[in-house]
C-alpha cells in the first residue's frame, strides 16, 4: 500500500495543481471553463516535462481512470432517478442511429480506404460508444493487433480534442437547449473526459445531462462485445474450441463492464430518497467538478504524442469520416424527433 501511495503521489499532485490553475483561469474564463483549460495545460505541459513522464505515469494513470470514476459517482449525489430515467429515455433512440452509423460507415469506409476490418471495427467502437475504453474492451474480443489498437486510439482521440473545442461553439450558434446539447453531445462525442469538458463548457446543466446520456451510452458497450464474442466464437466452428473461448469472453465481457455506472445510480438514487443532505450534495458536486478537471489534466499531460504522430492517413481519415458522420446523424435524429 505505501508503495503504491509512494508511486502515484508524483502524478497526482500535478493533476491537482493542474485542476487548481484550471479552476482559477476558468472563473476568468467562463466560455471556455476550467475543464477545457485543464486538457490544454496538460497537453501544453506534455511537451515540457517529457523526461519525468515514467515518473509521472503512476499518478497520471489514477487521476485519469480512478479518480474520473469517483467524479461521475459523487455526480450522482446533485442528480435524481427521475433526471436520469427522463435524459436516459430519450438518448436510446438517438443511441441506436448514432451507433449504427459507426459501425456501418465505419466498415464501408474502411473497405474503400483500405483500412483492414480490425482497425476499422475499432474505429467504429471507439467513435460510437465510449473512445479508448471500448476499443480496449474490444480489442482481445476480435484478436486485434497491438499496432490496431494503437492506430485506433489515435485517430478517434485526436478528433474528441477538436470536438471539446469545435462543440460548445456549434451548439451556441445552432441556438440549442442545454437538453439538447447535452444530448448531442453525449451521443456524438467520443470520450468520457471529453463529454464532461464540452458539457460543462456549455452550461452546468448540459454538462450533467452529457454525462447522463454518455453513461448510458457507455452500457452499450456489453451487448456490442457480447455480439462480437459470440460472432467470433461461431467463427470458431469446433464445438470444443467455441466452449473453450466462450469461457474467456465471457470472463472479459464480466471484466471490462462499468460497474463505476451503478454506483452513479445508486448515489442518485440516494438523493432522490432524500439521504443526502443539501449541504453534503454541494460538497459533493463541487468536488466532482474538481476531480473531472484532475482527471482531463492528467490525460492531457499523459497523452502519447508520437503515437498520434506515427499514426497513418488512412485510418485518420476514417476516424474523421466516422466522427463527422455520427455528429450529423445525432443531430438530424434530434430534429426529426422534434427534440430541437
Amino acid at each position: 500500500m505505501v508503495s503504491l501511495l509512494t508511486s502515484i503521489f508524483p502524478g497526482v499532485v500535478v493533476a491537482v495543481v493542474i485542476a487548481f490553475v484550471s479552476v482559477l483561469l476558468g472563473q476568468a474564463l467562463p466560455l471556455v471553463g476550467s475543464s477545457v483549460l485543464a486538457l490544454a495545460i496538460g497537453l501544453a505541459l506534455n511537451l515540457i516535462l517529457k523526461d519525468t513522464q515514467d515518473k509521472l505515469a503512476p499518478g497520471l494513470r489514477f487521476s485519469s481512470r480512478t479518480i474520473l470514476r469517483l467524479a461521475i459517482i459523487l455526480l450522482g449525489s446533485s442528480l435524481s432517478v427521475a433526471e436520469i430515467y427522463e435524459v436516459g429515455r430519450y438518448s436510446v433512440l438517438v443511441m441506436v442511429f448514432t451507433l449504427s452509423a459507426a459501425f456501418g460507415f465505419g466498415y464501408l469506409f474502411g473497405y474503400l480506404l483500405n483500412v483492414n476490418w480490425k482497425m476499422s471495427t475499432l474505429i467504429s467502437a471507439g467513435t460510437g460508444i465510449c473512445g479508448g475504453s471500448a476499443i480496449m474492451a474490444l480489442s482481445p474480443v476480435i484478436e486485434a493487433e497491438a499496432s490496431d489498437v494503437t492506430y485506433s486510439i489515435a485517430a478517434t482521440f485526436i478528433f474528441d480534442v477538436a470536438m471539446i473545442i469545435l462543440f460548445p461553439i456549434a451548439g451556441r450558434w445552432l441556438g440549442l437547449s442545454d437538453l439538447a446539447f447535452g444530448l448531442w453531445t453525449g451521443t456524438a462525442v467520443n470520450d468520457t473526459s471529453s463529454v464532461v469538458a464540452a458539457g460543462y463548457a456549455y452550461s452546468e446543466v448540459a454538462g450533467a445531462f452529457a454525462t447522463i446520456v454518455k453513461l448510458t451510452r457507455t452500457l452499450s458497450i456489453i451487448p456490442i462485445v457480447l455480439a462480437f464474442s459470440v460472432l467470433g466464437v461461431a467463427k470458431k466452428g469446433k464445438a470444443q474450441e467455441g466452449e473453450a473461448s466462450e469461457f474467456n469472453r465471457w470472463a472479459h465481457l464480466r471484466s471490462i463492464t462499468p460497474w463505476f455506472i451503478f454506483w452513479f445510480v445508486a448515489f442518485a438514487a440516494l438523493n432522490s430518497l432524500g439521504f443526502i443532505p443539501e449541504a453534503v450534495g454541494q460538497v459533493f458536486k463541487v468536488t466532482s467538478r474538481f476531480f473531472m478537471t484532475m482527471a482531463l489534466g492528467a490525460i492531457g499531460l499523459s497523452t502519447d504524442m508520437d503515437k498520434l504522430a506515427q499514426a497513418g492517413w488512412a485510418p485518420m481519415f476514417l476516424g474523421f469520416i466516422v466522427s463527422a458522420i455520427v455528429v450529423v446523424v445525432s443531430l438530424a435524429v434530434q430534429y426529426g424527433l422534434g427534440q430541437i
